[in-house]
């Protein structure tokens, strides 16, 4: 249950919606580390409109925080305060153009690449190696295996705390290692990417040698979140780790991968507190030994027991 020290009774205040809103929704069980608390109240929007008149009527004390798949998140133990925004069916749609797609937010990152292979369009076989979602990927600049967002990415469409949809470019995002400028309280609706013709077989390829590469190197079937912390300029986060001797470090039930250091793994009874302590741990020895200082990639969202945030 939400802790008692944030719990507000925003219901007889909250906006309608066509879509679904959940009081104390569980929410551990979604994300791809399997722990955290619930949220004080869960909106999935059935489109774009229920989602922006909703946003437009919306207490402004009332804070928001957005989630798509879950697979680069630590919910903390005491859950998530205020109306928490899931978009999912409705915002998953992806329609191939000659020279690339428009996907909505909630388009998981490999079902993009595998629509354009089957398009015989190139340039987006990188997602088929990235967990998540769209939405995310857009707010993170996420890359990987040569490629990111920002070498992609025509325009993105947006709305914000107000609910105005405003459509902004590549540029207007300022994209940047593992950064996006999104308007403040904005939130990604859907997206167009350039991609170019090639064959197909020759895309089956590449990312047929993805996927094996991922296999090969990351623990891919446990209970982790993708990369914990960002590389460092001129380093790779992983090998930082490693020569600070954290490779299989372990508090309670949470684990640093023995396979690749730079993914935390909940070994089966870990608590969100397990795994932000490891990785706080981590960070903190690597310091000591390097000087270097790791910062989180997966975002840590929410309270902890208690009410601190």
């Amino acid at each position: 249950m939400m802790a008692a020290a944030i719990r507000h009774d925003w219901r007889e205040t909250l906006p309608a919606a066509r879509g679904r809103v959940t009081f104390d929704a569980p929410l551990g069980a979604s994300t791809w580390f399997r722990v955290g608390g619930p949220a004080e109240y869960l909106l999935r929007p059935q489109d774009d409109d229920d989602l922006a008149r909703f946003l437009a009527a919306l207490s402004p004390e009332l804070p928001v925080t957005v989630i798509g798949a879950a697979s680069n998140l630590i919910i903390r133990d005491g859950g998530i305060p205020g109306i928490v925004i899931r978009l999912a069916r409705g915002f998953g749609d992806v329609a191939i153009e000659a020279d690339g797609l428009v996907a909505g937010a909630a388009a998981l990152d490999v079902t993009i690449a595998d629509h354009a292979a089957a398009a015989g369009l190139g340039g987006l076989e990188f997602l088929s190696g990235i967990p998540g979602s769209l939405g995310g990927a857009i707010a993170m600049n996420a890359g990987a295996y040569g490629g990111e967002i920002r070498d992609v990415l025509d325009w993105a469409e947006i709305v914000g705390r107000d609910g105005s949809i405003n459509r902004l470019s590549a540029a207007d995002l300022a994209l940047s290692y593992r950064h996006a400028t999104l308007p403040p309280g904005g939130i990604v609706l859907r997206v167009r990417l350039f991609a170019h013709p090639d064959e197909p077989v020759a895309i089956a390829a590449r990312m047929a040698a993805i996927k094996a590469n991922r296999e090969a190197s990351q623990p891919i079937r446990a209970r982790t979140g993708g990369s914990t912390f960002r590389n460092p300029d001129g380093h790779k986060a992983w090998q930082l780790i490693d020569q600070a001797g954290c490779r299989g470090m372990v508090i309670g039930d949470a684990q640093v991968s023995e396979k690749h250091c730079n993914f935390l793994i909940n070994r089966g009874a870990a608590t969100a507190a397990d795994l932000e302590a490891l990785g706080d741990a981590v960070r903190a020895r690597v310091l000591a030994e390097t000087g270097i200082e790791l910062r989180w990639e997966i975002r840590r969202l929410g309270v902890k027991p208690g009410g601190a945030r």
